[in-house]
């Protein structure tokens, strides 16, 4: 272990120095109430706080900021809050995921040009968590993260309801009639009932856990309900161990190796984690310079079994897994599995953290020798229609599609499908596969969450529940279906989904990993020819940036001029 006394804190460049610029920068600290001695050679530790009114799940923050303040403290550390922007998926338009890359400038800007020594990251809703992580990861300082935390399990009419599982269930009942007006408005009361995100195995769950699983936490702190006061007990002892991290210099990039992102991939197929997950941690490993591709979660993830019996791939919620024993019995039933390598913000590896974990119900949690589905992590499919991939959740889908031909029902945009989507007279059945254009990274422009089209009206009416869905967009990790997103190229840039034509026939083939358009090379050649990109009308602001440096969907989405890490030190000194 390192002293601190061995190596000069980072913030001394601030609060060390002599002259006017010690003055400048201890003096106007000091207006808001802190002792001389605070300046003194303490560790100071950035929170990186999301909270927001406009982001719901990550409501709570002030309050859980608070008691890692507390920790620092107790520490011998001098903790400073800090706003950076906050992403709450379930308001801000036209998608949370247009601004991921946005916020997590905001983040690398704000850790580089203050004086923080470590930083805490306060995470929550879908991006919020990928964003701060980004961000420091671009930086480098000792980091670890406090995830919010679900929301309690909603109730309704006697039974248990997920937040954004049960969504798409009640809308499809609402639009049929077999819900009212009345009921409809009495489940939304009913869904989200406390402070916190989903509390299912949606995205802002997977990232929670993923980030448990890569090491940036303290163990078993993923799964806790936002509410719950062992949260914030936790936090109190986040804040402890970020200033340890000082002194032991353990640096993000000590724990972000390959070997740790090879075991988040295999955790997030074992909890039927969501497909999200592929953009975000390709964009964070390339901010760290760790070799990740979209294969690789092909390679790692595909043949890992479900263990976990949460919506949207199983029955129960966030809150009957911490209870069940969290994430940490996930790790051990998979131990083997595992590169014991990696290590985590605590200095052991995640396989050390969760030997004692006990499994306190195997409905929600399965054994891996008794697991609910055998192979059943997200799958890389490829050919003519998606050259460099597109992927697709197996837990969520229906078995019976996961091998299909059918013909093409094609929406040019997501306005077109929404205009004709319950038309009587669409030329759709059963047996069609339904395709959705220009929804991709550049094309929406942001990759919005549209790709688990609902089904039109008049199927639903006849009892079909399910149907082939392909598309260069994202879904929530909430919605279940067999869809196949991120289909990269996407189609705004030319990619071949760009040039599917109503009537024509599509091959999907999960297990042989296949996904082709049934039109000639000659053909496909022709249509190129002729086709010509959407005017998305943006010129200027942050739209237009983002749509002339944003990388496709199997590069992680990431700004170009994002990719890699400037580290701490600060381009200029202030005079």
């Amino acid at each position: 272990m390192q002293d601190q006394n061995t190596k000069k804190l980072r913030s001394q460049d601030w609060f060390g120095k002599t002259g006017k610029d010690g003055f400048i920068y201890r003096s106007w600290i000091k207006n808001q109430g802190y002792p001389a001695h605070q300046f003194k050679g303490k560790p100071v530790i950035g929170i990186c706080n999301t909270w927001s009114e406009t982001t719901p799940c990550n409501g709570h923050f002030r309050e859980i900021a608070q008691f890692v303040k507390n920790g620092i403290y107790e520490a011998g550390g001098f903790p400073l809050e800090f706003p950076v922007m906050s992403l709450g998926e379930t308001i801000i338009r036209p998608t949370a995921m247009l601004y991921r890359n946005l916020a997590s400038m905001t983040v690398e800007e704000s850790i580089r040009g203050n004086p923080f020594d470590a930083v805490v990251l306060l995470t929550g809703c879908d991006k919020t968590t990928p964003s701060l992580v980004m961000g420091a990861a671009s930086v480098g300082l000792p980091t670890i993260v406090v995830p919010g935390g679900p929301m309690l399990n909603g109730r309704f009419q006697g039974k248990a309801i997920g937040s954004g599982t049960d969504v798409w269930r009640f809308a499809d009942d609402f639009r049929t009639g077999k819900m009212s007006a009345e009921e409809f408005e009495e489940a939304e009361a009913c869904m989200s009932r406390s402070a916190g995100h989903c509390s299912t195995m949606g995205t802002a769950s997977t990232m929670a856990v993923m980030c448990e699983a890569l090491g940036l936490t303290l163990p078993g702190i993923s799964a806790i309900p936002a509410v719950d006061s062992r949260k914030k007990m936790l936090a109190h002892m986040t804040g402890m161990r970020a200033v340890e991290m000082v002194k032991e210099d353990l640096t993000i990039d000590k724990i972000l190796t390959k070997e740790a992102f090879e075991n988040a991939i295999k955790i997030n197929a074992a909890v039927g984690g969501s497909t999200n997950l592929i953009l975000h941690l390709l964009a964070i490993a390339k901010r760290i310079g760790v070799d990740l591709n979209l294969e690789d979660f092909d390679r790692l993830g595909s043949y890992i079994p479900l263990l976990l019996n949460l919506m949207p791939s199983g029955k129960y919620l966030m809150e009957d897994f911490y209870y069940a024993g969290g994430l940490p019995v996930v790790i051990k039933e998979l131990s083997a599995e595992l590169r014991p390598e990696a290590i985590s913000v605590n200095g052991k590896s995640i396989i050390e953290n969760s030997a004692k974990a006990r499994n306190w119900n195997e409905e929600v949690i399965s054994p891996l020798a008794k697991p609910l589905k055998d192979h059943a992590g997200i799958t890389v499919v490829k050919g003519n229609l998606a050259e460099n991939g597109a992927v697709i959740k197996i837990s969520a889908a229906s078995e019976h599609l996961l091998k299909h031909r059918g013909k093409a029902v094609v929406f040019e945009t997501i306005e077109d499908y929404h205009t004709r989507i319950d038309d009587p007279n669409l030329d759709i059945d059963k047996d069609s596969i339904m395709v959705l254009k220009n929804v991709g990274p550049k094309g929406y422009p942001g990759m919005p969450e549209v790709g688990n089209m609902a089904l039109p009206k008049k199927l639903i009416d006849q009892g079909v529940t399910d149907m082939v869905r392909i598309s260069d967009a994202r879904m929530s990790g909430t919605a279940y279906g067999t869809v196949f997103l991120h289909v990269s190229p996407e189609s705004a840039i030319g990619g071949t989904l760009g040039l599917v034509e109503n009537g024509d026939y599509i091959y999907v083939d999960v297990k042989n990993k296949i996904i082709n358009l049934d039109v000639s090379d000659t053909v496909l050649a022709e249509r190129r020819a002729n086709w010509k990109p959407l005017d998305l009308g943006y010129g200027r602001g942050h739209n237009q940036m983002y749509i002339q440096h944003v990388n496709q969907a199997h590069e992680g989405a990431d700004f170009d001029f994002l990719v890699g890490n400037s580290g701490s030190k600060v381009s200029r000194e202030s005079h």
